[in-house]
């Protein structure tokens, strides 16, 4: 460190990565308590392991290659070769991989990224509770996490991605890196995957399935809400000189950024973020007609809507793009339904992937011609960018894949659990130790009680 500034500035933005983390950790934690609220109990500890198993999982892969494909790829394969420069850096051997006094960023901003790799794989995990195989979830999750969703962010989220340069591609706060690649991905999964016995009548009518738990679905998504709004904040580089970023901006005071390095400010993210939060839920309050389920996930989905755009909207902006998106959302998603006969158990395709893609696109029309990056030579933000952008999130780095790799499960006996299993439940099938237990606990209770009345006679 040069003098006091740098000094505090390193150790200021350390600290700013390692809070969001913390606050972006309530997400996981959120979709935890929401799937288990929406599965039948004889799933429960199921939906909690293969939730809990995404962590190590997707933590380990992201360190040993995830990380280093964001760095690499920001130009490959279509505008240029991998950036071996800026990749090398970030291998797992790397001095910058470690604990090292002299890089007390990498760490934190790698993490922030890691949270980010265990939404996706939530998302997709949401979609197909009470039928999916714990082992087939799994290699979905290390899929979506640390390949497929760090593609497109290094495509249409580094500062240098190529969609960012050519297409003036503009998603600031992961309407489509994030969400519309999550969503898409789950789509293909549970497209193969199939419905949950009993969820469509013999005429094809699709029956509702409520939640088993209202209160734990509820309070999960209000955790999401609140890991979310740390997403936000984790999305924004703290403070820049504008001295750094090739003098492309103007000023002579430091700024927070974006992530494409283009000034704003946490005041701006929380205006917008509240704003479009209440447009969401007040929408979906109305479209679902007093629906609670649907109220609290079409806040989620009006935030979603408008994140692509939530750095630049002004918070009127966001309300109304919040709450035109949620009212697709929810009309696509039960034509969807009906036509396809798919069975998206929370509603995690609409919420997330329609709801990205939506956001994409409004966002193209309503910032046409305002830069996509501070740096010369980048196209503006315009809607054939965003809308090609929504198509290569959604369906060629999303769907696509997760289409092949369930197909490949499915032939070989892999991806769904037999009928008899998920008749029984997989708590049992699955966790015979967790269901023995419990009933010698019954049983040694039982005895207890009889020995008691015994005595007493």
């Amino acid at each position: 460190m040069n003098g006091n500034l740098d000094a505090l500035t390193t150790i200021f933005t350390e600290f700013y990565y390692w809070v969001t983390v913390v606050f972006m950790f309530l997400i996981h934690v959120g979709f935890c308590m929401y799937e288990v609220g929406a599965s039948r109990r004889r799933n429960h500890m199921h939906t909690l392991m293969k939730n809990v198993m995404v962590i190590p999982l997707v933590t380990v892969t992201f360190f040993l290659f995830g990380w280093w494909i964001y760095w690499a790829f920001p130009m490959f394969p279509f505008f240029g070769g991998l950036d071996h420069d800026m990749a090398s850096a970030n291998l797992p051997w790397s001095q910058n991989m470690a604990t090292n006094l002299d890089d007390r960023i990498t760490g934190v901003f790698w993490a922030a990224f890691l949270l980010f790799s265990w939404t996706a794989a939530s998302i997709v995990s949401g979609s197909v509770i009470e039928r999916i195989r714990s082992s087939a979830l799994w290699v979905h999750a290390v899929l979506i996490g640390s390949v497929w969703w760090i593609i497109d962010a290094a495509w249409g989220w580094h500062y240098g991605g190529w969609m960012v340069k050519y297409l003036g591609y503009h998603d600031a706060y992961a309407s489509g890196v994030i969400h519309a690649i999550a969503g898409g991905y789950a789509l293909g999964v549970i497209m193969v995957l199939g419905p949950r016995i009993g969820k469509f009548a013999p005429d094809g009518t699709p029956r509702d399935i409520p939640p088993h738990n209202p209160w734990m679905v509820t309070i999960g998504l209000f955790l999401i809400y609140t890991g979310f709004w740390g997403f936000y904040a984790a999305c924004n580089v703290p403070l820049i000189s504008p001295e750094v970023i090739d003098g492309q901006i103007t000023g002579t005071t430091w700024t927070a950024t974006n992530i494409y390095l283009a000034p704003t400010s946490l005041s701006a993210i929380t205006f917008n973020f509240l704003m479009s939060l209440s447009g969401g839920l007040m929408a979906a309050y109305v479209i679902s007609r007093g629906d609670a389920f649907w109220t609290f996930s079409g806040g989620l989905a009006g935030i979603i809507t408008a994140s692509a755009g939530n750095d630049l909207y002004h918070p009127i902006q966001a309300m109304l793009v919040a709450a035109v998106g949620v009212v697709i959302v929810y009309k696509l998603h039960f034509w969807v339904e009906r036509k396809f006969k798919l069975d998206d158990a929370v509603g995690a395709v609409a919420v997330h992937g329609y709801a990205g893609v939506v956001g994409l696109i409004i966002a193209g029309f309503l910032l046409w011609g305002v830069p996509s990056s501070p740096y010369e030579g980048y196209a503006t933000i315009n809607p054939l960018g965003n809308t090609i952008g929504a198509v290569i999130m959604f369906f060629c780095l999303g769907f696509l894949p997760a289409w092949i790799v369930a197909k490949m499960q499915a032939a070989a006996g892999v991806l769904r659990i037999p009928e008899e299993v998920e008749l029984q439940g997989l708590d049992y099938a699955e966790h015979h130790a967790y269901e023995d237990a419990k009933l010698d606990v019954i049983e040694a209770d039982k005895a207890y009680l009889a020995s008691r009345a015994t005595a007493a006679e």
